[in-house]
């Protein structure tokens, strides 16, 4: 039943051209499931690549795989330990950088993040407590300070939002999810491993494993809170046939093809703002094969709308703008991006558009300042500065924050940081791209904002 991890995943050629199945070979003795691949590839006319075949075999499972759509990927090092030399289906031995290698030349991927596994998840595959949102938003499972796979899964976490990028160059973005306890408070290896990340996204429908009310109103909240527009489907896991207890659950035994004729459609959501003078600057990375006639971006300052429609601007590399006209402080602004190839398919990003959008908020200064000992700010030094200075806050106060600089007139002139505190609550700057004067670090966090003055020399 477990068709994640044996079926092929969907890759394209040139990015956004020929609809192309990648078959793995598999990690477990099944050569029923095995064939599927090749099977369903003949039946839908969709040509089959595998790493089945020796120099270029490898083994993975679709349940230890995460992709960006960009060439970025996420694995448990169980990819490792199957393809080095205690490896079981392996057909050649591969350490990291050989893994990597067929990665990037099947798949494109250029950046592999491998994390250890953790103790406690006895087949090792991320999907059962991390998914990505989109191309930049980490949906985390998160279990009781110290419990089961909490301290491993915090310190996986930890290294990626201190030390890797998402595609736009940016901290990822991290939410919470709670990972279900069982009716008596167990959990692994005590317990199944009750997890909500274990969804599956088909088209404008997200299909969410469910367990008991107690967790299944915060898990579906947070989903429904993060994906506005989509349908947010609950099934039962934890009963009856109590599929939970194999190990898996909705996205474990679901495997999606891909669209034959992707219009892609990549954007880095604007994020809150203190800027009431200039306009926001939208831009997304739209391809087709066909190419691209227009694209429009629709802004509304209700979430139901009216949109008013923006012609999008061709700024060469693939790369579309529009702006938003500045807005007044405590302005709500809602948008989404539409585009049109050439052979007149259409398409809109979020994909749920205009029932979902992408938001943000145009904030003021003024009020709603904290002390810095509840935001956990502690210092910037040095400060004045003339090249680096570093912004202290304490990790044991906030678990995340946001931390912007405003010049003097209350524009951003930086986003500094957005999402998990590092470890050591340090973040450096570096002020010698920004002119000489005065600035205001603002920091958000869930206990309130601070805004301290830095002078850059």
């Amino acid at each position: 039943i477990w068709s994640r991890d044996y079926f092929a995943e969907s890759i394209y050629a040139n990015e956004v051209d020929s609809l192309l199945l990648l078959d793995w070979i598999y990690n477990r003795p099944r050569p029923a499931d095995d064939v599927l691949s090749d099977v369903v590839g003949a039946s839908e006319g969709i040509a089959v690549y595998g790493t089945t075949q020796a120099p270029f075999d490898l083994v993975h499972t679709g349940g230890n795989f995460m992709c960006d759509g960009a060439g970025t990927a996420f694995s448990s090092a169980l990819v490792l330990d199957e393809n080095g030399p205690d490896g079981e289906f392996n057909l050649t031995v591969r350490d990291e950088a050989g893994v990597n290698t067929v990665m990037q030349q099947f798949m494109g991927i250029d950046h592999y993040i491998i994390m250890p596994t953790l103790p406690y998840d006895g087949i090792h595959h991320i999907d059962m407590h991390m998914k990505l949102l989109d191309e930049e938003t980490l949906l985390v499972g998160e279990f009781p300070t110290g419990m089961s796979d909490g301290p491993q899964l915090e310190q996986n976490i930890s290294t990626i939002m201190s030390q890797e990028l998402s595609v736009f160059g940016d901290p990822y973005r991290l939410v919470r999810i709670p990972m279900p306890s069982s009716t008596g408070g167990q959990y692994p290896p005590s317990a199944s491993y009750r997890t909500f990340a274990n969804n599956v996204f088909l088209n404008r429908t997200v299909l969410v494993p469910t367990y008991r009310t107690e967790y299944d109103t915060i898990g579906l909240r947070i989903l429904e809170e993060q994906l506005p527009g989509y349908r947010i489907v609950g099934i039962d896991c934890d009963s009856d046939q109590n599929i939970i207890s194999l190990s898996g659950a909705i996205h474990c035994i679901a495997k999606t093809i891909g669209v034959r004729d992707p219009l892609l459609i990549r954007h880095q959501p604007l994020v809150d703002t203190y800027d009431t003078m200039d306009p926001y600057t939208v831009e997304a990375y739209i391809r087709h094969r066909s190419g691209i006639d227009g694209a429009s971006l629709f802004w509304s300052t209700a979430p139901g709308g009216p949109f008013l429609a923006v012609p999008m601007t061709d700024g060469g590399n693939d790369t579309w703008m529009a702006a938003i006209p500045a807005q007044a402080v405590g302005t709500e602004i809602f948008y989404y991006v539409q585009a049109t190839a050439n052979s007149g398919k259409q398409q809109v990003r979020p994909m749920v558009a205009p029932e979902g959008w992408w938001h943000f908020s145009v904030l003021g200064t003024s009020t709603g300042i904290t002390d810095g000992a509840s935001t956990g700010f502690t210092d910037i030094f040095p400060n004045p500065a003339a090249s680096v200075t570093c912004i202290q806050l304490d990790p044991d106060v906030v678990p995340s924050a946001d931390v912007v600089l405003l010049d003097a007139v209350g524009r951003q002139a930086m986003m500094v940081a957005k999402g998990r505190v590092p470890a050591d609550g340090r973040y450096f700057v570096d002020l010698t791209a920004l002119p000489t004067g005065t600035y205001q670090v603002v920091i958000t966090t869930p206990n309130g904002r601070s805004v301290a003055r830095l002078l850059h020399l």
